[in-house]
């Protein structure tokens, strides 16, 4: 009686010890007492066992070991085992060329390692398979993450509210798609830049999950959830319900590899161009052209330092912004991103005017372009407006030897009717490149450069404001890029000078609400393109809006990546503004 009595003593003990402490190396036993997965993740950011060597049992989850794949599976330990503690993880990653299913319950020894803050199993010695289970149930998420993500590492989740599509930048490179709650907004859109602001974008990057395709490849072919939906893609907006996987920490985001497919809805279809009130309309359209360079003018001379890498993707970008302005039907366009080249008919802008139509000119001011490689530039329908007047451009100030100039023409209707100013600027960009004291980022919400791009918007009033003003003019309107969201200083400058955007004025952004935006950046949403008017003119302001073509459409479908897409659709990486005037 006495030798049963103390093995049940010992076999105890060793239970106790097991959720003590980690177990030692044991033989691959099925069932013999092994480290739990909850204490080597720990309730830390990183393992308190990493590089000790330790046995495990669990459940594969996830089995990664395919080509492109991250050579290896995900393990958990079955709900039964679990330590119900909600800052432990019990699932991790096991790096290895094993193979494993789904289902299988394993036994393995291996050493602890922390790769890139993802906890992981590495040199694994011995794995025996005991089985199989049933997966563990999935832990049910929504966003805003409801606890530290840290705690679910590695673990079955599912997200039963449905998500949203924010950002596709990654798409074509890695396979990746950014999901939110709901549609996030640049903060300075809607808010003062500042403490707040700043607070806000910290708290939009902290309540985001990546939908990844399970592969570690680069430029994965196909590209995944590229055709999806009647319009055959996905874009930014979209809803995605069923997203359900592991969770996983890979390259500093957090992201479900997916156990399957989830299903793509669009509340919004793509936008149809806005149809001109009457006959009597005079529409301005503001389009950046996301670099529109055209080699030596003929077939050669790409890649060129900017746009297309080759003739034939030059072709399609040239396709595509004809598409989107014919469609759009303006009679006046004010570009920015072409290609500063003169006006010889082998010139960018020449070129362009060209494959419009016969009906289409430009506006010239040679030799004051300024020194960029790009410029702004005025085309125009001469059966619908003529120019009055002459151009001009600003080379004053901070526009002596630097910058983008912009450039000023009046305009007025061929049958008659007031006359029109048309002002295309491009302010300096948000990149940092070179940025130092003001005007590096001053971690308020407006990027690099705020204090350059607010001196530009001075220069600009002060300019316009000693113009002349012809007898019949309706009044100015401001329309291009201006590299700053609605609230920023730059825009507040304009604001203060007696401008007032059109778009902002019948469409404001609220935190809830921005469906007239201009671009997407990092999953954030808002408007750097602008129709800025007058006083005088706001009275005969028609209409303003914003074609989303562009912007929610995913770089994957962009003129270089998809050139066999028909269709306006990713001609730009900016919508076009659109503004109808009465005259």
């Amino acid at each position: 009686m006495i030798k049963p009595f103390l093995t049940f003593l010992i076999a105890v003990a060793g239970l106790l010890f097991s959720t003590a402490r980690p177990a030692a190396p044991a033989p691959q036993n099925c069932g013999t007492p092994a480290t739990a997965i909850h204490q080597i993740q720990g309730s830390g950011s990183h393992s308190p066992l990493a590089g000790q060597t330790v046995s495990i049992e669990g459940i594969v989850t996830y089995a990664s070991g395919h080509k492109d794949g991250f050579n290896g599976f995900y393990i958990q330990q079955a709900d039964a085992e679990a330590d119900n503690d909600a800052a432990t993880s019990e699932a991790l990653f096991v790096y290895t060329r094993h193979k494993a299913n789904p289902g299988q319950r394993l036994r393995l020894t291996g050493r602890v390692k922390e790769f890139h803050d993802l906890t992981e199993l590495v040199k694994v010695s011995q794995l025996t398979v005991c089985g199989r289970e049933p997966l563990p149930e999935p832990i049910k998420l929504s966003l805003p993450w409801p606890q530290s993500p840290e705690s679910l590492e590695n673990m079955r989740v599912s997200f039963d509210a449905p998500l949203t599509v924010i950002e596709h930048h990654n798409l074509a490179v890695f396979g990746e798609l950014t999901l939110a709650r709901e549609d996030q907004i640049i903060p300075t859109e809607h808010l003062k830049p500042g403490a707040h602001a700043a607070r806000q974008a910290r708290s939009n990057l902290e309540n985001r999950v990546l939908l990844d395709d399970g592969k570690s490849a680069r430029n994965p072919r196909p590209i995944p959830w590229l055709q999806l939906g009647d319009d055959h893609t996905v874009r930014a907006g979209d809803t995605v319900t069923g997203v359900s996987g592991v969770l996983d920490y890979r390259f500093g985001q957090w992201r479900v590899q997916p156990e399957q497919p989830p299903k793509f809805s669009r509340p919004q279809p793509r936008p149809e161009p806005l149809p001109k009130s009457s006959d009597d309309v005079i529409r301005v359209m503001a389009l950046n052209l996301q670099n529109y360079f055209n080699g030596d003018g003929g077939r050669g001379g790409y890649p060129t330092p900017r746009g297309a890498k080759n003739a034939k993707a030059h072709q399609h970008q040239t396709r595509r912004l004809v598409t989107a302005i014919k469609l759009a039907d303006p009679d006046i366009v004010a570009v920015t991103e072409l290609e500063n080249d003169g006006y010889d008919p082998r010139s960018s802008l020449a070129q362009l005017t060209r494959a419009l139509g016969s009906s289409w000119r430009f506006i010239k001011t040679p030799n004051q372009d300024g020194s960029d490689a790009i410029r702004t530039a005025l085309l125009f329908r001469n059966d619908r407006v003529k120019p009055e007047g002459k151009a001009l451009r600003l080379n004053e100030g901070i526009y002596t030897d630097r910058g983008r100039p912009p450039l000023a023409q009046t305009f007025g209707p061929v049958t008659g009717g007031k006359s029109l100013r048309v002002v295309v600027p491009h302010l300096k960009s948000k990149s940092c490149r070179n940025a130092h004291e003001a005007n590096s980022d001053q971690q308020d919400g407006q990027g690099c450069f705020s204090a350059y791009r607010t001196r530009e918007a001075q220069a600009i009033t002060r300019w316009l404001s000693n113009l002349s003003t012809p007898k019949n003019l309706a009044g100015t309107l401001i329309t291009g890029d201006l590299n700053s969201y609605a609230r920023e200083t730059p825009v507040d400058t304009f604001r203060k000078a007696g401008f007032t955007s059109l778009v902002h004025r019948t469409h404001p952004c609220t935190p809830g609400d921005c469906r007239y935006h201009s671009y997407r950046y990092r999953g954030e949403k808002g408007s750097l393109d602008y129709a800025l008017a007058t006083r005088t003119l706001i009275p005969h302001a028609a209409s303003t809006s914003i074609w989303n073509i562009n912007a929610d459409e995913p770089r994957a479908l962009n003129y270089q990546s998809a050139p066999d897409r028909s269709g306006p659709w990713r001609a730009s990486d900016h919508n076009p503004v659109i503004t109808d005037l009465q005259l």
